[in-house]
């Protein structure tokens, strides 16, 4: 899912939870793709491209089992909410982020194809609903996604012109007849997860403070 829904996410663990800080909660829906990131520059994880990059469909999220899976998913939540909860009594930001970490794989699989690892080191097929197998209709259904975190959040108009923008930026990558700056991705994958990084940290930044100004 385009990280600008993730970061949406947090708006809904915000409006839920008022207690827990914006910046909280925007690390927790994105701290498995900062994992991803990490992973990818390090070898530890694979993405592979096409020969020629026109969309999202001609990347290929190749081994993330540490990342992206399932269990580990879980467990990383399970440790957030132990960590928050038991360790320095603040089970509300234990409850919040935990369901925050948890929300990226989720939706992650509602929006990849059949890359998402159940287990790691156990041979069980991936799962993925397979949106991106149709760019645009995915697209249209994550900014969707991003409208209705907003909505529910009551945010400002500033806000939604912020994730309408993020979205419609990423046009040319869901859209092959759109051109764009995928089609200097092909064959660099660690510069994929470099711009993935940069879309991330952007994402944050602007929803955090545009959070901030309510209607």
């Amino acid at each position: 899912m385009n990280a600008i829904n993730h970061a949406a996410t947090a708006l809904l663990i915000k409006k839920r939870w008022p207690s827990v800080p914006i910046v909280a909660a925007l690390i927790s829906v994105q701290l498995i793709e900062f994992l991803w990131v990490v992973f990818n520059l390090l070898g530890i994880e694979e993405t592979t491209t096409a020969p020629e990059v026109t969309s999202i469909s001609d990347i290929h999220l190749a081994h993330m089992p540490f990342s992206h899976s399932v269990f580990a998913t879980f467990f990383i939540s399970l440790a957030a909410w132990f960590a928050f909860s038991k360790l320095l009594h603040k089970p509300i930001w234990g409850t919040a982020i935990a369901i925050g970490i948890f929300s990226h794989i989720l939706l992650d699989i509602a929006t990849h194809t059949q890359d998402i690892e159940i287990l790691p080191f156990v041979d069980w097929p991936a799962i993925g609903i397979g949106l991106y197998g149709i760019p645009i209709l995915a697209l249209v259904i994550e900014t969707l996604y991003g409208i209705f975190c907003w909505w529910i959040f009551k945010g400002s108009k500033a806000l939604l012109a912020i994730i309408l923008t993020f979205n419609l930026a990423a046009l040319s990558f869901y859209v092959p007849q759109v051109s764009g700056p995928e089609t200097l991705l092909a064959g660099q994958p660690k510069m994929f997860a470099c711009v993935i990084l940069i879309h991330i940290i952007a994402g944050l930044f602007v929803v955090a403070y545009f959070s901030e100004k309510r209607k």
